[in-house]
């Protein structure tokens, strides 16, 4: 490595010196020239055989510098070696020493804690014994304390207890005997009352006699279901929903009690009528409560059977007095005006179903006819608000259309608005302007500017031109 160093240095100074004297002006001869270049080939000889001794010198050095590193790094181990051993002996001996010391604080310590810890007992020991004897005084000094408490305690409210005692059974006393007092007066208005309710029952007995005797002539009984169905009729519908007392088959003077006006009209423009007839078979319906009371069953089927041919009857007659399509519907209502009746009708087995399918006719009762009418007027109003819906079409169309309208007005006025508004921004700058060219005018005081302002609406109203 050195040899190839000190090549390069040489090489490096022949290479400057070369371009040094091809720098100067070439005033020597062929002859000169030539005898530079041998003197330059010699000098290389000479630089040569430098650098091969210096390669030889440097291949010694370099063989006796391996040689003294092998020594070096031989000695180094050996000594290493001998200081690693040494430093493990020491080591060894150390830990031994420090074991040793180790194992003697260990023993000292422990005698140390087996010597505190019998000094802690005894001082533990001692202090709970003092401790354990001032809490005995304590609890006995607070057991005593609690004891005379207690029995202060008990006494006062053993005193409290009879005052309270004493209180309550005064005011007991007086409160029983007012409650009784107001329990006995209560009794007596009660039995009062009920003497009077007595007499009362009797009025109403005597006014049942009178109903009952009242209701065994037929045509009374028919007035009192006129009633009642009219009534039921008025809760639901208005009066132009139904009629009283109308001939539903033309050409037939049979008129039945009330007919609903159903929507739609017939090709002659009659409306469709729906006919309810009012029934109260009472003597056959007492005879059945009256055989029923007596828990005679022979008597109370025959008068159930007498009911039902009865009933049979009256649906028949309905049937060929008042139904007649297409001018009423093809079926009518036979109206019980009594819950009771209705409900014993009802009970026949089949009665009901053979009404509708032989004589088309449907039996109800006040609640019935009420949940039917009710549902009936359901249906009117449904209808009705059918109807209404194409109206509304109509009037949405219309509306629609207006709308238009209302809309090319409403840009007529926008136009408007804006001419308006741009006119008042002209107006407002110009009265910027004016304000501008006023500034230099001083302003007159208030009450000489008011009069000013008067005498000039008054010119004004003068010429014909209102002020303002």
């Amino acid at each position: 490595m050195w040899g190839a160093l000190a090549l390069g240095v040489i090489n490096g100074v022949v290479l400057l010196v070369l371009l040094l004297r091809h720098g100067q002006p070439a005033q020597a001869s062929a002859t000169q020239l030539a005898s530079q270049q041998l003197e330059q080939q010699a000098q290389l000889a000479r630089h040569q055989a430098v650098l091969t001794h210096i390669s030889q010198s440097h291949d010694r050095l370099a063989r006796d510098l391996q040689r003294d590193l092998a020594d070096s790094s031989r000695n180094a181990r050996q000594e290493l070696a001998q200081n690693l051993a040494t430093f493990q002996q020491t080591l060894v001996q150390q830990g031994a020493e420090a074991t040793r010391t180790q194992n003697t604080q260990i023993d000292a310590f422990g005698q140390q804690l087996a010597l505190l810890q019998k000094t802690l007992s005894d001082t533990l020991s001692s202090q709970l014994g003092s401790l354990s004897e001032a809490n005995v005084r304590r609890m006995s000094e607070i057991r005593e304390t609690l004891e005379k408490q207690l029995a202060q305690l008990q006494a006062s409210n053993a005193t409290k207890l009879d005052e309270m005692r004493a209180t309550v059974d005064e005011k007991l006393q007086n409160t029983l005997q007012t409650r009784l007092g107001e329990s006995f007066k209560q009794v007596a208005d009660r039995l009062e009352q009920v003497h009077k309710g007595l007499g009362e029952m009797q009025t109403l007995a005597q006014g049942v006699g009178d109903l009952k005797h009242l209701l065994t002539n037929v045509k009374t009984r028919g007035i009192f279901g006129e009633a009642q169905l009219a009534g039921l009729l008025e809760q639901v519908f208005v009066p132009d929903q139904y009629a009283a007392q109308i001939a539903t088959r033309p050409g037939n003077k049979n008129v039945v009690d009330f007919a609903i006006k159903l929507p739609g009209k017939s090709e002659s423009g009659e409306p469709l009528w729906l006919p309810i007839d009012a029934k109260f078979p009472n003597e056959d319906y007492e005879r059945l409560l009256d055989a029923q009371g007596r828990a005679d069953a022979v008597a109370a089927e025959l008068a159930g059977r007498a009911l039902e041919q009865r009933i049979r009857l009256e649906a028949k007659s309905i049937a060929d007095k008042y139904i007649e399509p297409p001018y009423t519907t093809d079926f009518a209502i036979l109206f019980l005006p009594t819950e009771g009746l209705y409900a014993e009708v009802l009970r026949r087995p089949g009665l009901m179903e053979a009404l509708q399918r032989d004589c088309r006719i449907t039996l109800a009762g006040p609640t019935t006819l009420l949940a039917m009418l009710s549902s009936l007027q359901m249906g009117f109003r449904t209808l009705a608000l059918e109807k209404r819906s194409s109206e509304v079409w109509q009037v949405l169309g219309a509306v629609k259309t207006e709308f238009g309208k209302f809309g090319d007005v409403l840009a007529k006025v926008k136009a408007q608005t804006e001419t308006v508004l741009k006119t008042l921004d002209s107006a407002q700058t110009r009265s910027r302007a004016m304000g501008r060219a006023l500034k230099t005018v001083d302003a007159l005081p208030d009450t000489q500017a008011s009069s000013l302002i008067a005498l000039d609406r008054d010119f004004d109203s003068a010429d014909g031109t209102p002020g303002a």
